[in-house]
């Protein structure tokens, strides 16, 4: 039956005389909400319900969406995925509103829809909605996380997921410099159609710099942004260089030992020659004396 309506109704589409009025913008839903897709009409001449038929139908694949002639809906041949998630607004179809609700809207909702609106006169018109999902905020880290030497090569990562369209990552220094050419970048979709995106960045290691992911949504812009500054205190210090310090010191060490113990030798050494030297001058004296004493005497 519906087929065999469809069929008429394109039958008189070279004559068809209504027009109607659908957004010429994509409308964009936000994933898990609901959304009205426009579309009004205006008849020539006033009209009874009976006299009206209204048939959303997605434009590329030809699946039914939405039917209602005979005053009621109809839904026998209404493709599965949009079961209990469309309606029309009754009390506004004889007011030329012929718009259709989608409820809970998901990543396969997207795409053209075509509302087909019939009275006396046949009408259609297209058009294209599009599902957008908001990022997580993008996480950032390094790899490795430790042991970090100036010169190094770094991985950062940036991860953000849950969203739709596919977002793009846009890596930056600290002056602002684009580093998206050194990037390499992954999308993976869940069972909802949502992506996951990694975007990886590889540096050379220079303390104090500062890096940042900027994650944007082509329908809803700018979403997340992430940072990391790695500073001299983060950076370890080279192990090659600490023990050429650590056996410098050492060295040190043992040389300033080595010098205190020659110069205590030395000193020694000195106290006891002054200390001889001064015993043989007085024994040199007592000598002389008693050789004095000697000559007197005699």
């Amino acid at each position: 039956m519906l087929s065999f309506l469809l069929l008429a109704m394109l039958a008189v589409e070279a004559m068809a005389l209504m027009e109607l009025q659908v957004p010429e913008q994509p409308v964009v839903a936000l994933h898990g909400t609901d959304i009205v897709l426009n579309c009004s009409f205006s008849a020539a001449n006033p009209f009874s319900l009976s006299d009206l038929t209204v048939f959303w139908q997605l434009t590329d694949t030809k699946r039914n969406v939405h039917g209602y002639w005979n005053e009621q809906d109809q839904l026998v041949d209404q493709a599965e995925g949009f079961a209990n998630r469309t309606s029309l607004f009754p009390a506004q179809l004889g007011l030329g509103n012929a718009s259709l609700l989608l409820r809970s809207v998901v990543v396969a909702d997207e795409g053209s829809y075509t509302c087909f609106v019939r009275v006396q006169d046949f009408g259609s018109a297209a058009l294209l909605l599009q599902v957008a999902a908001p990022y997580t905020k993008p996480v950032l880290t390094l790899h490795p996380e430790t042991n970090l030497r100036p010169g190094d090569e770094v991985a950062l990562t940036c991860l953000a997921y849950g969203g739709f369209p596919v977002g793009s990552v846009l890596w930056q220094d600290g002056s602002s410099r684009n580093l998206t050419d050194n990037i390499t970048t992954s999308v993976v979709a869940n069972e909802e159609g949502l992506f996951t995106v990694t975007s990886v960045l590889t540096v050379v290691l220079e303390p104090n710099s500062t890096y940042s992911c900027q994650l944007i949504n082509p329908l809803l812009g700018e979403e997340g942004y992430a940072f990391v500054t790695i500073t001299g205190q983060n950076i370890a210090f080279p192990p090659v260089a600490l023990w050429v310090t650590v056996s410098l010191a050492v060295c040190l060490l043992v040389l300033l030992i080595a010098l205190a113990a020659v110069c205590r030798r030395k000193i020694k050494e000195s106290c006891e020659e002054a200390r001889r030297e001064a015993e043989e001058g007085k024994k040199l004296e007592e000598n002389e004396s008693e050789t004095a004493m000697t000559s007197i005497k005699s």
